[in-house]
């Protein structure tokens, strides 16, 4: 029983990471990343899609994303959702592709994004710890039904406040990561 929570816990836990990795992937830097437009919504003739499933997205160079829709007939509609995103450049259609050129960062833009990137991090945290407080309520409620013992429930407690201590050192040294390459000049 302790072990199918542990596992419950930890397959949460790396699904909130790798959620917490992508919305790294959509901040910006000092660097273009097609992380900030591969997520963004289309509408392909009335059916939302993400923009990585309709177009080919590279970085040509460090500060221009380069987009090239497989349907031409789709460009309108991928440059009003990069203009609504508001990622911070103007989207340049170039015949049948679209060319985003970042300009730099000024100081207080990269503090802004700090700040969001804060924000970021503080949301993962509240959520490996909502997945830690189901845990420990779950066993909990199986040694209620008598299905574990208390010493089973201890030692279950501590293992999963070991998982999230890892996975919250892993969130952690990310956003330093992170904050570090939003900071460089």
């Amino acid at each position: 029983m302790v072990e199918d929570v542990l596992k419950e816990i930890r397959q949460k836990m790396k699904a909130t990471l790798g959620v917490f990795e992508q919305d790294l992937a959509g901040l910006r830097s000092n660097r273009a990343s097609t992380g900030l437009v591969d997520r963004l919504v289309i509408d392909y003739y009335g059916t939302p899609s993400e923009l990585r499933s309709l177009a080919n997205i590279s970085t040509p160079e460090p500060m221009q994303i380069l987009i090239r829709p497989f349907d031409s007939g789709v460009v309108k509609a991928i440059e009003k959702a990069i203009m609504e995103a508001n990622i911070g450049a103007r989207p340049n259609v170039d015949g049948s592709q679209i060319r985003i050129n970042m300009p730099a960062l000024t100081r207080e833009r990269r503090m802004e994004l700090v700040k969001v990137l804060h924000k970021r991090v503080e949301d993962a945290r509240i959520s490996l710890r909502n997945i830690r407080r189901s845990g420990i309520d779950d066993l909990k409620d199986f040694e209620n039904e008598g299905m574990i013992s208390e010493d089973d429930l201890e030692r279950g407690e501590g293992e999963i406040q070991k998982l999230t201590d890892q996975f919250i050192a892993q969130v952690e040294e990310l956003s330093k990561v992170k904050e570090k390459e939003m900071l460089e000049v």
